[in-house]
């Protein structure tokens, strides 16, 4: 999985591309190699605004783009929750497949069948 890391408003240090790349390794297993994921990280500067730090992510894969958003009062919390929802939408996702791949082999064929003779 490819993975972009982007700040608007905020600096990207090592630590949180580190951290974010740590909590990933869980989601990158379970998506193609090809995936690729963009994560923007941002911070309203607003004082009335007490969750000001955001975490979005968009993760593309063949045929569905998935996207996660998160708001907290710190920048790792916003990370962490942003991950855990990414990770609840790849489990749904791969398990809807395999629903589809298990009930489509699971489904009666008619092979060789022939149209009866006048």
């Amino acid at each position: 999985m490819q993975i972009d890391i982007r700040g608007r408003n905020v600096p990207v240090t090592d630590e949180i591309r580190e951290h974010a790349e740590r909590r990933l390794g869980k989601v990158a297993r379970q998506v193609s190699d090809l995936a690729q994921l963009e994560i923007e990280i941002s911070q309203e500067r607003n004082p009335r605004v007490a969750d000001c730090y955001v975490a979005e992510a968009t993760l593309y894969l063949k045929g569905v783009t998935l996207r996660a958003c998160d708001r907290s009062p710190e920048m790792v919390h916003s990370v962490n929750e942003m991950v855990d929802e990414l990770a609840r939408q790849v489990k749904r996702h791969r398990d809807k497949l395999r629903r589809r791949r298990e009930a489509h082999a699971a489904s009666p064929r008619v092979v060789g069948a022939s149209l009866p003779s006048t």
